[in-house]
């Protein structure tokens, strides 16, 4: 039985890591490409990357390399070095390293403390600084480092549009946007939009600028040069680098631990993504992270181990090898294209369906975090950030004193309470939350729904006068949905007007019906009873 089990995983492994690999490849051709290291550098980053996480980081399908945040970073350490590889390997060492340094603190179990709010500006200050930055080349420009570049010579790119360029580019987001679904089953829409676009631009011989080529050079092993000057100027640098891929790979074990029900070691993750990162560097490929989008359509296509991320980085080397010809001839645009749909996709979209019903200091936060990451600083922004939404927090908790600060209360329960849950053999549980429901302790309140396992009914007392934040809102859809597919029904009960009202309005509450929320427990406590035919207790 083992063997056949140890089968079917493997044969999930492969097929996950095909799948990913080909949403893999166009999007490490673009990523190359957008930070001026070349397609090559991109491809080798994402098959180094990918078989180190895969050889020494967590047993899951933890697909890796060059991501959005870290191609722009790149980009700009690229710019300062004017191109100059000597000048470029000492920083991206300097940063894997200091990934490697995180991974021995505590810092990575910090991941999930960072605010919603923040997390959702940052994201969507990447997703537009790669739109703003890929807008040029997809008309025939150049590619330029920065926001305010961009922005400053869009007259002169707007008035000079290569209209094939145009054409081809504009081709390709047609096809990324409005592909059918059923076609989409068949090959990721990436991969279709690239493989076509090239062979139009290549068949029809059109004055666009390409792909320069993409070779292995494993044999040209970059030794830094390593001078005081070289330390202390791109220090800050480094560390941005080394601070946004931990933070973004994570964010992808987070949303693994989710889909997979396993929960990774962020410690190891990290260090295993700096020793990639550092190989990465010393053969002049890109720096990357675990990679979101990769990962889960791997696990979605039945990957569930680390083989998927070792059979995606050979996937992808027998690529490199045998198509090096038609990675050149692939145009600018077209990647220039695929990346202003991921751009897009960043974009936290969602979060403006809850805009008005969310705080506006959670609305400062974002709108802060999305100004300095796309004008001035992507670490900057999230400092800010971070800082801001921990002193309007204080301000929080300081205006609500009466609140007790403990989320899960068991001491809170009453007899009558006890007595429901005991003569209900536990198919009915009774939660409290006495403090406050915001991203400070969803954490912790979220935990507590994986103990649930003979529960049939949860009822869930929020007593508190203070409106669910952003955190707190998708915290909740995270919970109805987690608690929906475990087949458990939850009943909130909500005593302040103002709170019940914020909730009833919610959309996530039409999953579980508005006969689930309640003014009074006793209400709900008496229809959970009904509902498992058990004696009336009251």
């Amino acid at each position: 039985m083992r063997i056949q089990e140890r089968f079917f995983t493997l044969k999930g492994d492969i097929f996950g890591a095909i799948i990913a690999s080909i949403i893999a490849f166009p999007q490490a051709v673009a990523f190359g490409e957008a930070s001026g290291m070349g397609a090559s550098a991109g491809i080798l980053g994402a098959i180094i990357l990918s078989f180190i996480v895969g050889v020494l980081g967590c047993n899951m399908a933890l697909i890796s390399g060059p991501t959005g945040p870290t191609a722009i970073i790149a980009a700009l350490i690229v710019s300062g070095a004017n191109g100059n590889f000597a000048e470029i390997i000492p920083i991206l060492v300097m940063a894997a390293i200091f990934q490697i340094i995180i991974s021995l603190t505590e810092i990575p179990r910090m991941i999930k403390y960072v605010p919603y709010p923040v997390i959702s500006g940052f994201l969507t200050g990447i997703g537009l600084i790669i739109i703003i930055l890929q807008l040029p080349p997809l008309l025939g420009g150049e590619t330029y480092s920065s926001t305010l570049k961009a922005l400053a010579a869009y007259p002169q790119i707007f008035s000079n549009i290569n209209g094939e360029a145009l054409i081809i580019g504009g081709a390709t987001l047609f096809i990324l946007f409005f592909t059918p679904k059923f076609i989409t089953r068949f090959i990721p829409v990436q991969l279709l939009a690239l493989l076509l676009m090239t062979g139009i631009a290549y068949y029809f011989g059109l004055n666009i600028d390409t792909v320069t080529g993409a070779k292995l050079h494993f044999e040209n092993i970059h030794i830094p040069n390593f001078t005081y000057e070289t330390i202390t100027t791109n220090l800050p640098i480094a560390l941005t680098l080394a601070f946004i891929a931990t933070s973004e790979g994570l964010l992808t074990g987070i949303i693994m631990d989710s889909l997979t029900k396993v929960k990774h070691n962020s410690k190891r993750l990290v260090k295993a993504m700096g020793i990639g990162n550092l190989f990465c560097a010393l053969t002049g490929s890109m720096f990357g992270t675990a990679a979101t989008m990769r990962s889960v359509a791997a696990v979605k296509a039945g990957a569930a181990t680390r083989a998927a991320c070792i059979a995606s980085s050979l996937i992808l080397l027998i690529v490199l090898l045998k198509f090096n010809s038609f990675i050149s001839q692939i145009p600018i645009c077209v990647l220039a294209a695929i990346l202003i749909k991921i751009g897009y996709d960043i974009l936290d979209l969602k979060v403006l369906k809850i805009l008005k019903y969310a705080p506006k200091d959670d609305l400062y936060v974002l709108i802060a975090v999305l100004i300095l990451t796309v004008f001035y600083n992507l670490i900057f922004a999230l400092g800010i950030g971070i800082v801001m939404a921990a002193l309007l927090y204080a301000k929080r908790v300081a205006d609500n004193t009466n609140i007790k600060a403990n989320v899960y209360n068991p001491s809170a329960y009453t007899s009558f309470e006890t007595k429901v849950e005991k003569e209900s053999h536990y198919k009915i549980r009774i939660l409290h939350i006495d403090g406050q429901f915001f991203f400070g302790s969803i954490t912790q309140i979220v935990s507590h729904f994986d103990e649930m396992l003979e529960t049939e009914y949860i009822i869930l007392n929020y007593s508190s006068n203070s409106k669910l934040d952003m955190s707190a809102i998708f915290a909740l859809e995270d919970i109805i949905v987690r608690l929906k597919s475990q087949k458990i029904k939850l009943y909130l009960v909500i005593t302040n007007k103002e709170v019940y009202e914020q909730i009833k309005s919610l959309e996530i509450i039409s999953q579980t019906g508005l006969n689930c929320l309640f003014n009074d427990e006793t209400d709900a406590i008496n229809k959970a009873i009904e509902e498992t035919h058990l004696e009336k207790l009251i």
